[in-house]
């Protein structure tokens, strides 16, 4: 297994950088992640526009351009050839001496082997937990909440969490949240990450419903007919239950068209010619 770093590919075992940058000192980096299915990146470009969004948005002043991270995506894909697999790119706040300053980011690209599930077979159960992400409009590297409520998440006989703000549903730590009422498909507009396969999502038409972004509440949502996530590695995944309440009538048929249109996107992007 390769790792590059810093457009330099690496065998896993002499992969490394100082305990000196900020990744480590403070917490400080952001990173996006994709998948390959067959060697191909899917939607290659909406992540990279996502990582320089939020590249932008902390600050970041890395040395390589949009192309040169395509280069190095693809580098490492060939060199590793595992055809179906998760790819994370990692923009650290770099080496500083001080602990504190940021310097030249360090650019780290990893890929893991990805056991691709296109058709959810089990619907998740999720558990809510009054957060707001800090600057939830970028992908950082802070999964802090995440991380330390997994007990929180077992106790709660859960899959994982749902974020709200004192009501007002947000997003899960690593998916994008939807509900489904009588006429509408609705996702939480505000304080969130875009998520790609929710732009996807949102693009999609489907008969006697619109598609929309736009705030509600816990209450709304166990109410629902439908609740479902989304995300790069889940696409359309259903949910059944939320801190401990059945949703809807578990026939979950508008998250299965929703899935079935995404693969369709998915299918097209793959068998496109994509150019390092």
């Amino acid at each position: 297994m390769y790792i590059s770093i810093n457009n330099e590919l690496f065998s896993e075992a002499d992969a490394k950088i100082s305990v000196s940058d900020l990744s480590v000192q403070r917490g400080f980096g952001i990173f996006d992640f994709l998948q390959t299915i067959n060697n191909h990146p899917v939607f290659l470009n909406d992540y990279l526009n996502r990582f320089f969004n939020s590249v932008k948005e902390m600050n970041m002043y890395p040395n390589f351009d949009r192309n040169q991270i395509r280069e190095a995506v693809f580098a490492l894909i060939n060199k590793n050839n595992i055809p179906n697999s998760g790819i994370k790119i990692i923009l650290t706040g770099g080496y500083a001496e001080d602990g504190y300053t940021m310097t030249k980011p360090n650019l780290i690209i990893i890929q893991t082997p990805l056991n691709i599930i296109e058709n959810p077979t089990k619907p998740i159960k999720l558990v809510s937990y009054n957060h707001q992400r800090q600057l939830p409009q970028v992908k950082t590297i802070d999964y802090l909440q995440a991380i330390r409520l997994q007990g929180f998440i077992k106790e709660n006989n859960a899959d994982d969490l749902l974020y709200h703000n004192n009501g007002l549903v947000r997003e899960c730590p690593r998916a994008n949240i939807f509900m489904v009422n009588d006429t509408e498909i609705i996702t939480a507009k505000t304080e969130i990450l875009g998520g790609i396969t929710r732009s996807k999502i949102l693009r999609m038409e489907i008969e006697a419903y619109t598609v929309i972004e736009k705030d509600f509440t816990l209450d709304e949502m166990y109410a629902a007919k439908e609740v479902f996530i989304t995300s790069s590695t889940k696409n359309v995944w259903p949910v059944s239950f939320i801190d401990g309440k059945q949703i809807g009538d578990g026939n979950h048929q508008i998250a299965k068209s929703l899935n079935n249109k995404l693969l369709n996107l998915i299918n097209v992007d793959v068998n496109s010619e994509v150019v390092a």
